[in-house]
């Protein structure tokens, strides 16, 4: 026998889990640590969305299998969701499909469209399923840029140029998650000319649609012209409603493409808990109060982030958007290396943070920052970096 199995030679170990295993040691012991690690909303979702699920769940016949493309109601929800918030039409039975969560959804549909060797485009660096989903089904990645510049569209070209066999599909994800780095309707209309002139598959990842900052809201692919013939768009509950652990997302657009996924969704699931559809329902179609309110706070923490680790010595680009900073290394401590960097942050600061190099070559020399602790408990992990890095010879600010 094999002494490893095929699919699983190809998957690298998980650089983020050592952090990880760490954080879980350290909180053993009795440490404090303050976990800006995973992007884990410590949010609750709305009261009416809770008592939904509830009302829903003491019905004696909610408790069977469910429908694994989702109920009319959570489909028809998520397309008058697109139309008000990007004006966008979508036909919710044959342009949407329920998944479970934007993460399920990519992979199903990398088993759908991949055939063993194809050549698949994809950000470096980047969340990870955006490459491995499509490794576990066999494809070939060829990394771009996750910087939308102009090395960005060189980039595109030269592979579709050099690539043998050329590549047939591009994943795209604005905000970014790690970089939280944004694009405006005008790249996506480039990107969408590109794709028809190339006869390329574009999926994007819109998880982060609304948590955008400073009045700056994000756009759709699906916003230009056309987009439709060569793209479906991925969107999740659990940053916009704290519905992470819920599992509810959508793909949506291209009707070829969504029929590939619910297909094979038909062999792989039943589809979500019905109450928790229902309750999704009840999260899209009531109040938003609540989107506006997560933004807010989201906001105010990114805002103390940024100032107080700069006044411990450690400047942080501001992010335009998403739940994450993109931090680069002090640079007095850059050849560390972000995994080590976050393993000695983790030891002498109990500050947890993702490092860079989980998410691509191209992330090392960074770390992620999730914003998922109130400011309290950023101001405290604050002061507990500015004497980590004091004690590491790296000269800090005066108070």
């Amino acid at each position: 026998m094999e002494d490893e199995f095929y699919r699983i030679k190809r998957l690298p170990p998980y650089v983020i889990a050592e952090v990880n295993a760490m954080r879980h040691a350290a909180r053993q012991a009795g440490k404090d640590i303050i976990d800006l690690g995973m992007g884990n909303p410590d949010l609750p979702p709305p009261a009416h969305v809770i008592d939904k699920l509830c009302e829903v769940a003491r019905k004696e016949d909610a408790h069977g299998y469910s429908a694994s493309s989702g109920i009319p109601g959570i489909r028809k929800a998520q397309a008058n969701y697109y139309g008000r918030r990007f004006n966008v039409d979508l036909d919710p039975e044959t342009e949407v499909v329920m998944t479970m969560g934007s993460k399920e959804g990519l992979a199903s549909l990398a088993t759908a469209i991949t055939a063993p060797g194809d050549v698949v485009l994809a950000p470096n660096p980047s969340y990870p399923i955006h490459t491995f989903g499509f490794i576990i089904a066999g494809a070939t990645i060829r990394s771009v840029p996750t910087t939308p510049d102009e090395r960005y569209w060189e980039s595109l070209n030269r592979a579709m140029a050099f690539t043998v066999p050329r590549p047939s599909i591009l994943i795209v994800n604005y905000p970014s998650n790690p970089t939280a780095e944004t694009v405006d309707l005008a790249f996506y209309e480039r990107l969408v000319a590109w794709a028809k002139e190339n006869k390329v598959w574009i999926l994007s990842d819109l998880a982060y649609s609304e948590l955008y900052f400073d009045g700056n809201p994000t756009r759709s692919i699906l916003e230009v012209p056309g987009a439709k013939d060569v793209a479906v768009e991925f969107t999740s509950m659990s940053k916009t409603f704290s519905m992470a652990g819920w599992r509810v997302g959508f793909a949506v657009g291209n009707p070829k493409l969504i029929a590939a996924l619910k297909r094979v969704k038909s062999y792989l699931d039943y589809g979500a808990f019905t109450p928790i559809q229902a309750a999704a329902c009840a999260a899209l179609n009531g109040p938003q109060d609540i989107v506006e309110k997560n933004r807010n706070l989201y906001q105010k923490r990114r805002d103390v982030m940024v100032e107080a680790f700069g006044r411990a010595g450690w400047d942080i680009p501001s992010p335009k958007a998403s739940m994450f900073a993109w931090a680069p290394l002090p640079p007095a401590l850059k050849e560390m290396g972000s995994l080590e960097f976050s393993k000695q942050l983790l030891t002498h600061a109990e500050v947890a943070v993702a490092p860079g190099v989980g998410y691509g070559e191209d992330g090392e020399g960074f770390v992620r920052i999730a914003m998922v602790e109130n400011e309290q408990r950023l101001r405290q992990a604050a002061r507990n970096i500015k004497r980590f890095l004091a004690s590491k010879g790296v000269n800090t600010p005066a108070a």
